[in-house]
Formats: C-alpha cells, structure tokens, sequence
C-alpha cells in the first residue's frame, strides 16, 4: 500500500520525471485534483489540494498511463510494484 504522505508525493514526482513527465504545482478549476496536457507530458496538480488528494490524484494518473517495467529506475521498482497493486476511489 502507498502512504498519502509527502514522502510518497515526493517519490511520484521523482517517477514521473524519471518517465519524462513535468508535474507543475497551479491554481486552477479541477474537477479532480491534476490532469494531463494533452501530448505534453505535462501533469498539473490543483495546488490547493491537501497532500493525500496530490498523492491520490498522481496515482490515479499514473494508473492511466502505460509503463513499461524497463522504464522505470530500479530504485524506484518497489514503489511502483506498490502502486500497481492499489485500487483508487477518487
């Protein structure tokens, strides 16, 4: 299970940099708490949004996307394997 801490945003972010995504941290109009530019890959986070709806809403992203095992460093490997194994209800 992933925590919905700061330490797990921290490892998200580090993640998606690693797969070539820029998250940005902006005020705006979600109706959930990030999304995706299209063709970007860009992911904007609601920064008014409490840690635990950031971590949630980077999951729930990142179950969206195809990852391949290979692209994924080997440090980051088990937190991965975590989040694969997650169901959201966000």
């Amino acid at each position: 299970m992933v925590s919905l801490n700061q330490s797990s945003l921290d490892k998200l972010e580090l993640l998606f940099k690693e797969l070539g995504y820029r998250v940005r941290y902006e005020k705006g109009s979600f109706k959930t708490g990030a999304c995706v530019l299209q063709n970007a890959k860009v992911i904007v986070v609601n920064k008014f949004s409490t840690v635990d709806m950031k971590v949630q809403s980077l999951l729930q992203i990142l179950q969206g996307i195809e990852v391949s095992e290979e692209q994924v460093p080997e440090k980051l490997h088990d937190f991965f394997q975590r989040t694969r194994q997650i169901r959201l209800s966000v």
